[in-house]
């Protein structure tokens, strides 16, 4: 299948875990690149999952974004979260009061542009202990506002616990009775 040889080539470095998260963050790079988020979504009946029933997945809308694995630093002890300089240039540089908003809730915090190497204030830890985020898990950032007075970011979670029963048995990678083979 595609999406595990490209992923195997694109990160041999990464366990499966890693890879398929990257393989999701750049299914929702070519979405965007596509412009499929545009295009009218087709009704979906429950799904029992409460990430699906709450909205906290929808099409990007266009807006700067930006996706990113968590590390270590950014979850449990620590708390640090640094923005990307592809996000940052469309921040104010001397920081600005920020709403995170994911499914129906909203965290406010601070985002302290420059002066803080651009990291969120401490109220980030409210947001990743409510959310139950963990290292490998992946956070999609969307900038809805953004003013010297008001940063907002729609934030989609992609949980680095990927279902068992979505990866295929025999897919190269899956289990190591068949592992990726570099070389």
């Amino acid at each position: 299948m595609i999406p595990n040889k490209f992923s195997s080539y694109f990160c041999p470095f990464l366990d499966l875990k890693a890879c398929i998260i990257f393989s999701l963050l750049l299914f929702i790079y070519f979405f965007v690149q596509k412009g499929y988020y545009n295009m009218k979504q087709p009704e979906i009946e429950s799904s029992g999952i409460p990430e699906v029933d709450n909205g906290e997945y929808w099409p990007l809308s266009g807006k700067p974004y930006i996706d990113m694995v968590l590390t270590m630093s950014s979850v449990k002890p620590i708390y640090n979260l640094y923005l990307p300089k592809k996000i940052t240039n469309e921040l104010p540089s001397t920081g600005a009061p920020v709403v995170l908003t994911c499914g129906q809730k909203k965290w406010d915090m601070f985002y302290g542009g420059v002066k803080s190497n651009n990291k969120f204030s401490n109220e980030w830890r409210k947001f990743a202990d409510d959310n139950d985020l963990k290292e490998g898990d992946a956070l999609v950032f969307e900038l809805s506002e953004c003013s010297a007075r008001k940063i907002h970011f729609r934030v989609q979670i992609l949980r680095g616990d990927f279902p068992a029963e979505l990866i295929p048995e025999d897919e190269e990678g899956a289990n190591s009775k068949n592992p990726i083979v570099l070389g």
